[in-house]
């Protein structure tokens, strides 16, 4: 069969799509027949690249590419989303869906003893140094985990997921490390670890299989807002057993492996992509 006929039909959602994972996740499936929509937050300016990007990208593979620009996060974007991808696609179409939404908060907890005396006691320290909020945890934790929750059930109740339908999601060993100001996504990485197990049980009736990737560290326009990424990037290069960072390729070829027949009985696992940097 051509390869590029392989996914011929089918659709992709993916939710963050405009760089990173979910960009390269476009490129890979695109290559392979599948059917793309593609949903992100940009400005208008950026935008437009983008979708020059994809018209490209639709054109070279004959496939469709139908970008989004809205909140993938809120009950009105979702519902504009869905009235408008079900007239194109047709039910039972989606094959896969990738939530790669990197949108959290990036604080400390707490303000060090050291930095309040260098200031003074009287200092508010959560309006000074913006350590994290309730708030903020809720809401990482719903754009970077449950929000996978929301997402699989609007599909499901539009009748638009295939028989045979994958739903990925993407976490990191920030999960289970301290990584400076990572708490908030630390927390909803390992959230949705948990939620996928219980998806790939509960789901699979269905037909779904629910699977996480952890990607190795990856340099990404996210990687970058953390603090102290350039030591991360460097620490990483070293501990890898092949002495270079993970590429965002690397991990939509591994996204393009488990939306394959051959894939079907992998469920509910956490696939390290990192070409063995967990080991050390």
């Amino acid at each position: 069969m051509d390869k590029k006929l392989q996914f011929s039909g089918l659709w992709a959602v993916i939710l963050g799509g405009s760089s990173g994972f979910g960009f390269a996740t476009v490129e890979k499936l695109a290559l392979h027949g599948m059917n793309i929509a593609v949903l992100y937050r940009e400005t208008s300016a950026a935008e437009k690249l983008l979708k020059e990007k994809f018209i490209k990208i639709a054109a070279s593979n004959a496939t469709t590419i139908l970008p989004y620009n809205i909140n993938a996060l809120d009950d009105p974007g979702r519902a504009s989303f869905i009235k408008d991808f079900a007239a194109c696609a047709g039910k039972h179409s989606v094959k896969l869906l990738l939530h790669s939404i990197a949108r959290g908060n990036l604080k400390p907890l707490v303000v060090s003893q050291t930095t309040i005396s260098a200031v003074g006691d009287l200092v508010e320290a959560d309006d000074v140094y913006n350590v994290l909020s309730i708030e903020d945890l809720q809401l990482t934790a719903y754009a970077m985990s449950t929000s996978l929750l929301d997402w699989t059930r609007l599909l499901l109740n539009a009748e638009l997921f295939h028989g045979d339908g994958r739903i990925i999601g993407l976490t990191s060993e920030g999960a289970h490390k301290y990584w400076e100001g990572y708490a908030a996504v630390s927390m909803a990485k390992a959230s949705l670890e948990s939620l996928a197990q219980y998806m790939a049980v509960e789901f699979s009736t269905y037909g779904l299989k629910t699977n996480i990737i952890q990607a190795g560290v990856t340099e990404t326009s996210s990687l970058k807002r953390i603090p102290g990424s350039e030591k991360l990037i460097e620490m990483c290069t070293k501990r890898n057993p092949f002495g270079r960072m993970t590429k965002p390729n690397d991990v939509a070829g591994v996204i393009y492996l488990l939306c394959t027949e051959e894939s079907f009985w992998i469920n509910g696992s956490i696939i390290h992509v990192d070409g063995g940097e967990h080991c050390k």
